[in-house]
């Protein structure tokens, strides 16, 4: 069996085909979309930007379809569940990609994103593990089980997009801009108070594209170092030295600050996970596809 997820998050627009025993990536793909960057102050997201992400759904979900899935979801996280047009966005995606738009409410997107990380772990994990998902408008944390149970979680409403857009507009980020996202940061963190984990991992395209710029483990160290790369060069020249998007580029310094609190916060390193969010959905269809066939 072919299943596709396609997530419409505040930064990107993504779409992953995978097979089941054991999921296996067939296709990825990945748009700026933004959407979190779009929103007025009044809480409402553009009719173009409505347009132009419900055209990228559509294309996501056709390619889907063309590879063989023959399950399409899609799930639509912290941007659109804030907005307050998020129906028409909704309906404007379920229209252009023929299927039916979940907006995830901040627990199950933590839920998720925990499963898909748990369950494509290399090696399994023994005790307790930690979540970390640095979206673009929201930070998940959970822990929990390795079997993918989660025991606690937490929405922050700090995310990479929300600091770049608020905090780090130049290029590079300011020094002292870098503190106030810090700062901000911080605030979010000061009051959670997880259970002790025995290890952690990060989820998202900010843990990811760190792997080029830093390697496997984030730590404090490492992550600094990261921050120093980026706020000595341009975007478009660590752009090209790490082969990332320029878009990235540009979130990775907010990004890396929530990941930096979030080894304080959780006293450990972290790994680089495999899966994610989409992972995690399409591993719950599977698990619902056998249950049906039981």
């Amino acid at each position: 069996m072919i299943y596709g997820c396609i997530d419409i998050g505040s930064n990107t627009t993504r779409l992953l085909v995978a097979t089941e025993q054991p999921l296996r990536e067939l296709a990825a793909q990945r748009s700026f979309t933004r959407i979190g960057r779009s929103l007025g102050e009044d809480g409402q997201i553009p009719e173009e930007k409505i347009a132009e992400t419900a055209a990228v759904a559509g294309a996501q979900a056709r390619l889907a379809r063309e590879m063989g899935a023959g399950t399409v979801a899609a799930v639509a996280t912290a941007a659109v569940r804030d907005a307050v047009n998020r129906d028409e966005m909704v309906a404007a995606v379920e229209e252009a990609a023929d299927l039916e738009l979940k907006v995830l409410d901040s627990n199950e997107e933590a839920r998720l994103s925990f499963v898909g990380a748990t369950r494509t772990l290399p090696e399994p994990a023994q005790g307790t593990i930690a979540v970390i998902e640095v979206g673009g408008g929201s930070t998940e944390i959970a822990v929990g089980a390795p079997d993918g149970t989660v025991e606690w979680s937490q929405s922050l409403r700090v995310g990479s997009g929300v600091l770049t857009d608020a905090y780090l507009r130049s290029d590079p980020p300011a020094l002292a801009d870098l503190d106030a996202a810090r700062e901000r940061v911080g605030d979010a963190f000061a009051a959670l108070t997880p259970p002790v984990a025995g290890v952690a991992v990060a989820v998202g395209g900010t843990a990811t594209s760190l792997h080029r710029l830093v390697g496997g483990e984030l730590c404090e160290r490492t992550l600094a170092e990261g921050i120093a790369v980026l706020s000595g060069s341009r975007i478009d020249e660590v752009a090209r030295r790490f082969e990332l998007d320029p878009e990235r580029v540009c979130l990775l310094p907010a990004g890396i600050i929530v990941l930096a609190a979030a080894c304080r916060c959780l006293r450990l390193p972290l790994q680089i996970a495999r899966g994610g969010l989409r992972e995690g959905v399409i591993l719950e269809l599977i698990d619902a596809s056998r249950s049906e066939g039981d």
